[in-house]
């Protein structure tokens, strides 16, 4: 069975920096992306990054120039490297990824792991 476990969430001071890591748990035979969403507390679920094999990434605009995420393929996990956060940033954070190029990212019903950005 097939899991993502997530860690690296904790909380850091506005300004401060936070590593997420992402790990796949169980057998896959392909992966084409992994990605990051987050939600807050009564707020919608928000795609924050996503990286595909080529190394092509997106990002969702609140986020651009502070966070970065990579892809080890050959370990199968996924980093979000956070930096200037905000207390915005606060929120869930699960790791999704898609196996085929064109499938939707899946969290595969990942815990996630918690960002509090507070002073």
């Amino acid at each position: 069975q097939v899991q993502l476990v997530e860690s690296g969430g904790g909380l850091v001071q506005p300004g401060g920096s936070l590593s997420l890591s992402c790990a796949v748990s169980g057998s896959i035979f392909s992966l084409f992306a992994m990605g990051w969403y987050r939600q807050a507390p009564g707020k919608q679920r928000e795609l924050v990054a996503v990286v595909s094999i080529s190394g092509s990434e997106q990002y969702a605009d609140s986020v651009k120039g502070r966070f970065a995420i990579t892809m080890d393929h050959g370990k199968k996990m996924a980093y979000l490297q956070m930096n200037s956060l905000k207390p915005e940033d606060t929120a869930v954070y699960n790791c999704a990824m898609s196996r085929t190029a064109g499938a939707a990212l899946d969290d595969y019903g990942g815990q996630g792991t918690q960002v509090t950005v507070s002073s």
